[in-house]
This record gives C-alpha cells, sequence and structure tokens, in this order.
C-alpha cells in the first residue's frame, strides 16, 4: 500500500454480523487492507507505562 489515500475509493473488504456487532470478515482481509502491525506489541507496552497508576487505597 503505497499511498493510503488511494485506499480512500476503493471497495471496502465484506463484513460479518449487523448493527453494533459488525465487523470486517478477518477471513476476507489482508496485508493491502493494512492489517499487518508488527509493533503493535512495543506500541501496547509503551503506552500502558505511560497511562496513569489508578490509586490503592
Amino acid at each position: 500500500m503505497s499511498d493510503p489515500l488511494d485506499k480512500a475509493t476503493s471497495k471496502a473488504p465484506p463484513t460479518l454480523g449487523e448493527g453494533c456487532v459488525r465487523r470486517y470478515d478477518p477471513d476476507a482481509l489482508s496485508d493491502e487492507d493494512g492489517t499487518e502491525f508488527a509493533e503493535a506489541a512495543e506500541l501496547w507496552r509503551q503506552l500502558q507505562e505511560q497511562a496513569p497508576k489508578p490509586e490503592q487505597d
């Protein structure tokens, strides 16, 4: 995917469900749909470190 704006006018992947449980069909998604995010675990760790810690009474 070279230019993200090219995808804005392309056909959306198929969906499953209806209403508030509607979601993209995971079997129909590919790397071209932006499903690959190898750094997700590291980003989650960084966000958790930055999040304020709840106070314990």
